[in-house]
């Protein structure tokens, strides 16, 4: 299974490039994931529980990053494996473009499954990564625009006084 998509960030690439590689933000943004650990060096192991179609499974895997050029492009690849539910592995290759009012994320997903998940059909399984991916980077982008409750109100460049930095650049930007 393969989709591409792309989303605008309203946060400078350096910040959308140093959330990617943060494992508090990653874990917050993959759905379901209940524990992640590591480094972007040296790539992280991940617990994930989900449902998909009437199979639940909790997922235990590794994701490891590699043709990093910060702060341009990234290609993530997991595998983790559901016992008896089979196993699921794939990879997505992100890239970086700045843009007028912040970051351009482009993303190629290329996901396969097997073992009890396999059977469910592709119809199923097909939906499911294209709705995994979907949520994973609303989440992201959701992480670094989304205000906390009574945050200050930051003026927007534009005058805008509505606008609120996320929690993950606020973090980074201070």
């Amino acid at each position: 299974m393969q989709m591409k998509d792309s989303r605008e960030i309203a946060a400078p690439r350096d910040v959308v490039w140093a959330a990617i590689l943060d494992p508090e933000v990653l874990k917050s943004c993959v759905p379901g994931c209940t524990e992640m650990t590591g480094s972007a060096e040296e790539g992280f192991e991940a617990t994930v529980v989900q449902k998909v179609g009437p199979v639940k499974a909790t997922f235990k895997g590794q994701v490891t990053m590699s043709a990093m050029d910060a702060p341009n492009s990234v290609t993530l690849s997991g595998e983790g494996k559901g016992g008896a539910a089979g196993f699921a592995k794939g990879g997505a290759k992100v890239d970086l473009e700045e843009i007028e009012n912040g970051t351009l994320l482009t993303y190629e997903v290329d996901a396969k499954v097997g073992g009890k998940l396999a059977q469910l059909g592709s119809r199923i399984i097909d939906g499911f990564a294209k709705k995994m991916a979907d949520q994973f980077f609303t989440n992201f982008q959701n992480a670094l625009e989304t205000p906390v409750d009574g945050e200050e109100v930051e003026a927007a460049p534009d005058g805008d006084d509505n606008h609120k930095k996320g929690w993950f650049k606020r973090l980074v930007k201070g």
